[in-house]
């Protein structure tokens, strides 16, 4: 009897169909979650990828030549008065809501008008950095639980590998190959979500470091101006 199971498995073994979807439609309902929710949080963190290199690309272009326009302007008020009432570049919405603030409290005496200057640039440029970073998170999320998420679908595939040898009493490879290889795609894909959001996460992070030393840098050349 166990020969003849060891023949079927061994059977049904080289006849397994290995590729990606047969591997998912094989495997049972917790493995199928544990790959699904890897798979969409794989597919939004490259939407955020993309999104945010797209971001980083125009602020930077965009506050370069708002600096060069600025500086090269003959004071900062006529400079405020050109700008269009709409701007997606965060140092130009910064430098708005300073001199805004600033032109609201000319009556004021100048210690005052400079804390107000100050708070607003301090207010807006937490507001931009705010929504620079939206969705960091996501990212640093996937890179540290996406390679547990699909651990947990391998042991729970192992698991089920062990308990086919039980049933069968039959230890020939052929029978566990199929959740092994089920098992093992889970961790894969855990992987394959984690690095690249690790890596985005990691450039993206600097990067807004390095946009909120150009904001902190602006705000104190203006005020050391006005």
């Amino acid at each position: 009897m166990e020969a003849e199971i060891a023949t079927t498995a061994a059977g049904l073994g080289g006849s397994t169909d290995f590729s990606l979807i047969s591997l998912f439609l094989r495997a049972d309902i917790v493995v199928k979650a544990v790959i699904v929710i890897l798979i969409v949080a794989s597919i939004y963190s490259w939407a955020i990828i993309f999104d945010k290199q797209k971001l980083f690309k125009r602020i930077n272009e965009s506050s370069i030549a708002f600096e060069e326009k600025f500086w090269k302007s003959r004071s900062a008020e006529s400079y405020y008065n050109s700008l269009p009432n709409k701007s997606e570049d965060p140092l130009t919405k910064i430098f708005k809501q300073g001199m805004a603030e600033l032109l609201k409290s000319k009556s004021k005496n100048s210690e005052t008008r400079m804390n107000r200057v100050s708070r607003a640039l301090e207010g807006s440029a937490y507001k931009e950095i705010e929504i620079i970073e939206k969705r960091f998170t996501f990212l640093a999320t996937v890179g540290s639980t996406a390679p547990f998420i699909g651990l947990f679908g391998t042991v729970w595939g192992i698991m089920n590998s062990f308990q086919s040898i039980a049933i069968s009493r039959n230890t020939s490879l052929a029978i566990v190959a199929p959740g092994i290889a089920e098992a093992l795609f889970a961790t894969a894909l855990g992987l394959l979500a984690a690095i690249p959001a690790v890596v985005a996460y990691n450039k993206f992070n600097n990067d807004s470091k390095k946009y909120s030393q150009k904001i902190e840098n602006f705000s104190r050349r203006f005020i050391s101006i006005i």
